[in-house]
């Protein structure tokens, strides 16, 4: 069959057409939408600005054919050919191309969105500003390919060979690429944000200046990677390897990465603020300063010694316990929560809920803070609903007051205006929530009541595993003992008792 003859046939209303040879033939505007010409050979053939949408080329040899500009939208390429081919600026819509070869094929600026490639192989083809949005390309090989610019958002690439691509300022947003061979790829600048890369290999790939924020990377391998201002904010990154990793001046701001192995890592600059820094494999790691800023901005630098680095990147998360000498009941658990509401409206010092442990007898509050800076301030309004709240802010004074007067302590400037900062802060959390003291019990019932009144012991957990007593209620752990009648007619005396200077120095040492 020739040209001549397909285009009579197509007119008279025919689209079977089957396995035809037409290969070398020039078809090029030519409209055969909606043909069957699956097995057809169609070798060199040019198809320039022709229309073959829901056209069926299943299995066809399309191989060094020209197909630039074409409409091929919902067209079926499964296990087509078309190796070498181009299909510049072709329109590749719903297309299907499952188990398809397009090895060395030309796709700049092509459009796939929503187009399946499962399993076919695209090594070395040229991507490059294509668009395939929610297009599947599970298990597809494009090792060595070039997608530079190209836009994948939403994209399926579970378990795609990508080794070696190409991939810089790709638009990878939301994308699946979980068990990916990303190793040695180019994914500078590219945005991967919300992107799931779990079990990911990324084995010396370059990631400078890569958007991950809030993806998921755990179990990945990173082994080698250059991760250089790359802003991983909020990502997951438990388990994953980091080994001989780059994280220069990597934005980390509030991920989690326990269980990380960052073996002969860098982190010189790295962004830190909001992270958990234990659980972590460290041996090696170089570091001479990391951001512990919340916004990453270098406004406040913490400066590492060899020495230092091991200790700093093996810390605890800070906490405040607070134990309460009654058990645990739903009246409380609605107190708390409202309670706890009003407090974070008023003034957020509670970025996080706390978990609560419950005996028979005794209910365990732990709350998780960022920084040690926070401890103090997080004591007094996560203490704010109990009975024992208003000793607890005599003692939280009285601490920073003791250490003010004692001539003997020898505080540098630097020191000095630590101390002065976080005791600033705690006078503004005080009256920022000094009217809701007042309020705090009002609407409740009893149950409730005699749960925040009970006695109760806090005590906070600095970065570095050093513990403080802020108060032991001296009727904690006395059950329901009956107070004679002269007891009962006078007020206990609540003495000051405070931990000494020397102590509250040391657990205050974890600032400077």
């Amino acid at each position: 069959m020739n040209v001549k003859e397909l285009r009579h046939l197509y007119a008279t209303g025919i689209r079977e057409f089957g396995p035809i040879d037409l290969s070398e033939a020039n078809l090029r505007d030519m409209n055969l939408s909606g043909v069957n010409l699956s097995g057809a050979k169609l070798n060199v053939v040019n198809f320039s600005g022709a229309n073959l949408s829901e056209v069926n080329l299943n299995g066809a040899k399309l191989n060094v054919a020209r197909l630039s500009a074409a409409n091929l939208t919902r067209a079926k390429l499964n296990r087509a050919s078309l190796n070498v081919a181009n299909l510049i600026r072709a329109n590749l819509s719903y297309a299907e191309l499952t188990e398809s070869l397009l090895i060395r094929a030309e796709l700049v600026r092509a459009q796939l969105s929503h187009a399946n490639l499962s399993g076919s192989n695209l090594d070395s083809t040229d991507l490059r500003e294509a668009t395939l949005r929610s297009a599947n390309l599970s298990y597809c090989n494009l090792s060595e390919a070039n997608l530079r610019d190209v836009i994948l958002t939403d994209a399926i690439l579970e378990q795609v060979i990508l080794s070696g691509a190409d991939l810089s300022r790709a638009d990878l947003s939301g994308a699946n690429l979980r068990e990916a061979d990303l190793s040695q790829a180019n994914l500078t600048r590219a945005n991967l944000s919300g992107a799931d890369l779990r079990g990911a290999n990324l084995r010396w790939t370059d990631l400078s200046g890569a958007t991950l924020r809030w993806a998921d990377l755990s179990d990945a391998k990173f082994s080698g990677a250059n991760l250089m201002a790359a802003d991983l904010s909020g990502a997951n990154l438990v388990n994953a390897s980091l080994v001989h990793a780059d994280l220069s001046k990597t934005r980390l701001i509030r991920a989690e990465w326990g269980g990380a192995d960052l073996t002969g890592a860098i982190l010189t600059g790295a962004k830190l603020y909001g992270v958990s820094r234990s659980g972590l494999k460290t041996r090696g790691i170089s570091c001479d300063w990391v951001d512990l800023s919340p916004e990453g901005d270098q406004s406040q630098i913490y400066r590492l010694t060899p020495e230092k680095t091991q200790t700093f990147f093996n810390e605890t998360p800070p906490t405040i316990q607070i134990t309460i000498d009654a058990p645990f009941n739903l009246s409380a658990n609605l107190a708390l929560a409202t309670l706890y509401h009003h407090i974070d409206q008023v003034y957020p010092t509670l970025s996080h809920p706390p978990s609560i442990k419950i005996s028979s007898r005794r209910t365990y509050l732990t709350f998780q803070v960022d920084r040690n800076e926070q401890l103090f301030m997080m004591a007094y309004g996560a203490t704010l609903p109990f009975q024992d709240h208003t000793i607890i802010e005599r003692h939280l004074m009285g601490l920073f007051q003791t250490i003010r007067q004692d001539d003997s302590l020898q505080v540098n400037g630097e020191n000095a205006q630590h101390l002065r900062q976080v005791g600033s802060s705690l006078i503004s959390t005080i009256n920022r929530l000094k009217p809701l003291k007042l309020t705090r019990h009002q609407g409740l019932p009893e149950e409730a009541i005699n749960f925040l009144n009970a006695p109760t012991y806090t005590v906070i957990t600095n970065s570095r595993n050093t513990t403080l007593d802020i108060y032991h209620n001296p009727n904690f752990g006395r059950g329901n003992v009956q107070r004679s009648p002269e007891q009962e007619s006078s007020p206990p005396v609540q003495r000051l008792n405070l931990p000494p200077t020397n102590i509250v120095m040391q657990f205050l040492s974890v600032l400077f």
